[in-house]
């Protein structure tokens, strides 16, 4: 018996097949939190695709879009992904991407965390940055 060429695929499985998400559960609960859209409507992880369907994947502070060549249940490896999807991003989503690697600005959320090495360095030199401050005696004007 020969294998049945599928042309419909979940989006779930796709997004994993494809190494957009290290997990399929992973890329369920992006589709759930609606990060991922097709023609701007977020869809469920059980919808279907098919190739030519233009997927948009947002992970802030861009919007990934991704087209659609072949699909695949299976995951595949990296040298393969090119023939299953092509990437068609706009480029004023990779300017921001640009942009903020420029910034610099590390983001980690409030509290996550002790400070790092690097973290305290930084602080260490501002504040000796402002210790000349201490030197001067102001109450004897």
């Amino acid at each position: 018996m020969a294998k049945e060429v599928k042309n419909e695929v979940r989006i779930d499985k796709w997004l994993w097949a494809v190494r957009l998400f290290k997990t399929r559960s992973i890329a369920i609960e992006a589709c759930k939190k609606g990060r991922i859209t097709i023609k701007g409507v977020t869809v469920k992880p059980s919808r279907m695709i098919k190739a030519g369907d233009v997927i948009e994947v947002r992970r802030p502070p861009v919007t990934y879009s991704f087209e659609v060549l072949a699909l695949s249940e299976n995951r595949m490896g990296a040298k393969l992904v090119p023939e299953f999807m092509r990437d068609v991003t706009h480029p004023s989503q990779l300017e921001i991407l640009e942009m903020s690697k420029m910034t610099g600005f590390v983001d980690r959320a409030r509290g996550t965390g002790r400070p790092t090495k690097k973290d305290r360095r930084e602080l260490e030199q501002f504040t000796d940055d402002y210790s000349f401050f201490d030197d001067w005696d102001l109450e004897e004007e």
